[in-house]
């Protein structure tokens, strides 16, 4: 039961760390390695996904906006418009393999959101998020298991 709890946790925070709210999942992720509750690729998998997940949210949010307009939203979670401007700039600038660094602080999560907003396909979106956080959580993982 410990250790469906601690992929419980793993999996709300880093979901929630992938959103457009301030949080972070990497000290749960290496605390949880440290702890030794949970099997460490059961803990990869779930981080990865959870992640991605919360990813996804922003990419939801970004085609809403696309669709419906900025209105669509809450005021409190509606975009500064010059701020989107440059962000859509950016996104078109660099293109899709921008995606791969969606899990970076600070830039990560509103990337995400701009891709929706852009009606960036789906499908790719995932893959291409998903590879980039998993491959976080792997350097964290193969970083403490050195350590370790």
């Amino acid at each position: 039961m410990e250790a469906f709890w601690s992929l419980a946790g793993m999996a709300s925070a880093a979901f929630i760390a992938a959103t457009l709210l301030p949080a972070q999942s990497e000290a749960v992720f290496i605390g949880l390695l440290a702890a030794k509750s949970v099997d460490p690729l059961a803990l990869f998998l779930t981080a990865s996904l959870a992640n991605t997940a919360g990813s996804l949210l922003n990419w939801w949010l970004g085609r809403l906006i696309a669709q419906r307009g900025v209105e669509a939203l809450p005021v409190r979670l509606r975009p500064d418009p010059a701020r989107l401007a440059k962000a859509q700039g950016w996104f078109g600038r660099f293109g899709w393999p921008s995606l791969l660094f969606a899990w970076l602080p600070v830039v990560g999560d509103p990337l995400t959101f701009v891709a929706g907003t852009l009606n960036f396909p789906l499908g790719r979106f995932i893959l291409l998020v998903l590879v980039g956080k998993a491959a976080r959580y792997a350097m964290l993982w193969a970083g403490w298991t050195s350590l370790a």
